[in-house]
């Protein structure tokens, strides 16, 4: 059985400061095919559908499809504070290799 991805209080805290669960929505964390490596995330703000995984915690949530999930099983969704930015990222055993931005991998 695959593990689900887990969700770090980082990301979770990071949701709750921009307000996601007020506004009536939670993270949106896909898999699509494309990017330069093959497969590519897509993150955003979204509402719930009816066949999604719900991750919750510090009173957010985020949502992964069912298409999504066996790419991303074991994964760890985390948020980034850098030099270079801010933003959620993704640290996914499944991936073979990936490109420099983070957001484009293989399998």
């Amino acid at each position: 059985m695959n593990l689900p991805p887990n969700v770090t209080s980082r990301a979770f805290e990071r949701l709750a400061e921009i307000g996601a669960a007020a506004q009536g929505q939670a993270l949106r964390v896909a898999v699509e095919g494309g990017g330069c490596s093959g497969f590519q995330y897509e993150i955003a703000l979204d509402t719930r559908k009816d066949d999604d995984l719900v991750l919750e915690g510090n009173g957010e949530a985020v949502l992964i499809d069912e298409v999504s999930l066996p790419f991303l099983a074991g994964a760890t969704i985390d948020f980034s504070e850098e030099l270079i930015g801010a933003r959620f990222v993704i640290d996914n055993p499944n991936a073979t290799s990936s490109c420099g931005c983070g957001t484009s991998f293989s399998m």
